[in-house]
């Protein structure tokens, strides 16, 4: 069952800077999409787009449709797509840098009406049990990034958006945040749509996934299928014959792959 729907959705920051262009994307209840691409693709605009976000940094989308669970969410203001159970975990690790980690965690049940026990926080990520009584802002970069997760998950969440997870994290740190991502959905059910460059780590976890260039899908398919196409693994998994940065994939247009 379709529980995210995009349809043909164009988007603008004012006043005329277009960013993604008739885009089309589903995400399933109960599964992980991700959505991969270069930095610049467009992936954390939509992601602001389904949240509401997008409204706040004076963009619009000025074309196409949002469905979430059926309804029309696209230009709505975050708080009532909040209200909905959709929770944006987005880019930089916004937390209350200043509090505790226990003062985040109190403060964030509290707002959302103390929908599940704080411990949930401590249960998926352990090691800030032990900074429980740390200023937020005096945390490793990964421990933020838990925080910034758990934090979400006071929400009891029905679609969690994931805006770049493993940005500027140690490789060690990434496999547990995302370890803890994964067993985080197969124990809460919650569904997930993740935007992140690290394609590898994605693809582990992700049922489905959309690779986007310039604000356009190039191509899409389950995760398996994906970690073995041949252009996938070149470009965005490192494993050609030759590298090619980001910035070079971004213009490389792969005949027969433009949707």
């Amino acid at each position: 069952m379709r529980m995210v729907e995009v349809k043909n959705v164009e988007i603008m920051y004012h006043p005329f800077i277009l960013v993604i262009k008739n885009l089309n994307l589903v995400v399933e209840r109960g599964s992980i999409t991700a959505i991969l691409g270069p930095n610049g693709a467009g992936k954390s605009t939509l992601l602001k787009a389904v949240s509401g976000v997008l409204k706040l940094e004076r963009g619009r989308v000025t074309k196409g449709e949002i469905l979430f669970e059926g309804e029309r969410i696209e230009n709505r203001d975050p708080d009532t797509i909040a209200k909905l159970g959709i929770v944006y975990v987005a880019e930089g690790r916004r937390i209350f840098r200043e509090l505790t980690v226990q003062e985040n965690i109190d403060a964030v049940s509290y707002a959302w009406g103390n929908k599940v026990d704080p411990g949930i926080v401590y249960d998926y990520f352990p090691r800030l049990k032990a900074r429980r009584n740390t200023r937020a802002g005096y945390l490793s970069g990964g421990e933020q990034q838990m925080l910034a997760i758990g934090l979400a998950l006071l929400a009891k969440p029905k679609l969690m958006l994931l805006d770049e997870p493993s940005l500027g994290l140690a490789p060690k740190i990434v496999s547990q945040v995302y370890e803890s991502i994964k067993t985080m959905h197969d124990n809460e059910g919650i569904t997930m749509l993740l935007a992140d460059q690290n394609a590898v780590k994605a693809l582990e976890i992700a049922d489905y996934g959309y690779i986007m260039e310039n604000g356009r899908i190039v191509t899409e398919g389950p995760a398996e299928v994906l970690r073995e196409d041949k252009d996938v693994k070149e470009f965005y998994l490192g494993m050609g014959s030759h590298k090619i940065s980001y910035k070079n994939v971004k213009w490389y247009h792969r005949k027969k792959r433009w949707i």
